[in-house]
C-alpha cells in the first residue's frame, strides 16, 4: 500500500540535460543523474517519456526505462541520449534509488524550452555545459 511507503526526501541527486559536443551541423545531448550525496546511491530506477503539445497537437513520446546498478558519491552516470526535438516538450524523469534498505523517489520535469543557452551552466562533476534540475 502507498501509505506503507516512508516519505524519504530526495535531496543532493540531480538531473541534468548536457551539451556533450557540437559541430556545425549537430550538437550532441546527454541527460545524466548525477549523486552529490557523500554516499553511494543504489538499484536506480529511471522511467524517462516526453509529453506536451506540437504545433497545436498533443504529443507523447515512448516511455524508456533505465536500471543502473549504483553511482558513487559525488559521481554521475548516463541515462540516456536525448534529441533536441523534444526540448519544446515536457522532459520527465522519475527517479527511485535505495541508500541501505531505505527507498527514495522523485519526479524531475523539464519544461518546455527549459534547455536553452541562457539556462546553462557548468555541471557539476559532469563540468560540462547544461541545464540541472534538483535539490
Amino acid at each position: 500500500m502507498k501509505k506503507d511507503i516512508p516519505d524519504n526526501i530526495v535531496e543532493d541527486v540531480f538531473v541534468a540535460v548536457v551539451l556533450e559536443a557540437e559541430t556545425p551541423e549537430s550538437k550532441i545531448w546527454n541527460v545524466y543523474i548525477i549523486n552529490m550525496k557523500e554516499e553511494p546511491i543504489e538499484t536506480i530506477l529511471v522511467t524517462s517519456s516526453g509529453y506536451g503539445l506540437r504545433n497545436g497537437e498533443e504529443v507523447k513520446t515512448s516511455t524508456l526505462r533505465h536500471m543502473l546498478p549504483s553511482i558513487e558519491a559525488k559521481a554521475f552516470a548516463k541515462i540516456e541520449a536525448i534529441d533536441e526535438e523534444v526540448f519544446g516538450l515536457n522532459n520527465e524523469y522519475w527517479i527511485s534509488y535505495y541508500i541501505g534498505k531505505e527507498i527514495f523517489d522523485k519526479k524531475f520535469i523539464f519544461l518546455p524550452e527549459s534547455i536553452v543557452e541562457s539556462n546553462f551552466i557548468k555541471i557539476p562533476v559532469v563540468n560540462k555545459p547544461g541545464v540541472m534540475i534538483g535539490k
